[in-house]
């Protein structure tokens, strides 16, 4: 499997020197500045290449992009949707141009990955991502007011929430806003608090059927430009796999992943397998997911979560959580010696470890949240050790 990193361009304090000495050779990357909705120039895709490849003895290339983002008018199905379409798709053609073929991408309305906490202690100094009910309960009952907003969680839930609330300062409040919108990458904007009410109150409104319908349009303009660019499209799960202050979410479980790629069918639309986000709903089996869409898999997030009977959970240890790591990556080397021995000329599956915690000196860098280098690190170790373990026991070659 080709071990990648996820680097949010020249201004990341995690450095390509840091991705490669932590022995990935893909990077994983975005344009970030383009606004959403935007073509991404060849130009820039190039320069972007360049700076990646600019020292050859480091041997790393831009192997994936995380993500081309969607433009929510898309999602809600309203304005100049030609346009965006047009857009999108020649942003498509551009990237299969320079030989980037893997692009990620994911439908959830509004906000990206969701935490409430992103320095949740950890025994023995360190720190990780966590995500409390009562906290999310809190924001979108006291904070958002958003109507309705009880009827959602569980009273004991509630509970909490309501004590949180009375008794937590100011600026831990605006704190909570600020974790709550730091999924969102490069210079997407962040909404004040005022600002996410009126957002959120219009998008509530939105049903799982019409976003999906948006959702299957989307394909069906973009899919055919991709088809002739030879790149995929990989869907990220929703990260919480549930619908979150009341917006739809329908990238949650092994049903969605079905319908979305039966909807439209075509050997370049694919799924970007997240074992965290959908290893944070008790429901969802991630080896049996895995094991289901193996042939569909084209990028792969390895992160391992520790849940809570209310609903919270933990970015735990990549090898200690609630997924089952090594029947995971055993799923993945099986279908990547099946493609091997189809003679499949994407055979070679890309991952990279999925966050990290904070450890030792990464709080001093000050990377993006769930980003830091030796968090990483160690992640990618980790499962490379599964992976070379498993592969020699069955006699398959990683690289």
């Amino acid at each position: 499997m080709e071990q990648t990193w996820r680097w949010f361009g020249p201004s990341d304090a995690a450095t390509l020197a840091h991705a490669r000495q932590a022995g990935a050779t893909g990077i994983v990357t975005a344009l970030h500045d383009i606004p959403y909705g935007e073509v991404w120039p060849i130009d820039a895709i190039r320069q972007r290449q360049a700076l990646i490849e600019a020292d050859p003895a480091m041997g790393l290339k831009w192997s994936v992009v995380e993500s081309v983002p969607v433009h929510e008018d898309i999602k809600l199905g309203r304005g100049d949707l030609d346009r965006l379409y047009d857009n999108f798709r020649q942003t498509i053609r551009n990237l299969g141009a320079c030989g980037v073929r893997t692009v990620c991408y994911n439908f959830m309305l509004i906000l990206d990955w969701t935490r409430t906490d992103l320095a949740a202690p950890l025994p023995g100094g360190g720190r990780a991502l966590r995500m409390n009910m009562h906290e999310l309960a809190a924001f979108d009952c006291y904070m958002l007011r958003r109507k309705g907003s009880e009827r959602d969680y569980k009273s004991d839930v509630l509970q909490r929430a309501s004590e949180w609330f009375e008794t937590t300062p100011d600026t831990s409040k605006e704190r909570l806003l600020a974790n709550i919108m730091a999924g969102l990458p490069g210079a997407f904007k962040r909404y004040d608090i005022a600002e996410l009410r009126e957002v959120v109150a219009e998008q509530s409104s939105l049903s799982h059927d019409r976003l999906r319908e948006n959702l299957v349009r989307f394909l069906q303009n973009v899919l055919p430009a991709a088809e002739e660019a030879g790149v995929t499209l990989a869907i990220h799960p929703d990260d919480p796999p549930r619908d979150l202050v009341g917006l739809c979410r329908i990238v949650k479980n092994a049903d969605d992943i079905a319908f979305i790629l039966d909807a439209v069918p075509s050997a370049n639309s694919g799924l970007t397998l997240c074992t965290g986000s959908l290893g944070a709903n008790p429901a969802n089996d991630v080896p049996a997911i895995a094991r289901r869409f193996a042939q569909k898999i084209n990028f792969v997030h390895l992160r391992n979560v520790s849940k809570d009977p209310d609903g919270s959970f933990m970015e735990s240890e990549h090898l200690n959580g609630d997924v089952d790591m090594v029947s995971v990556v055993s799923v993945l080397l099986d279908e990547q010696q099946r493609r091997r021995d189809a003679g499949e000329p994407a055979a070679l599956l890309p991952f990279r470890p999925d966050h990290g915690h904070e450890l030792i000196d990464d709080a001093a860098r000050h990377t993006h949240p769930g980003y830091p280098v030796i968090g990483r690190l160690r992640g990618l170790a980790e499962l490379r050790g599964v992976m070379t373990a498993i592969a020699h026991q069955r006699g398959y070659r990683l690289q």
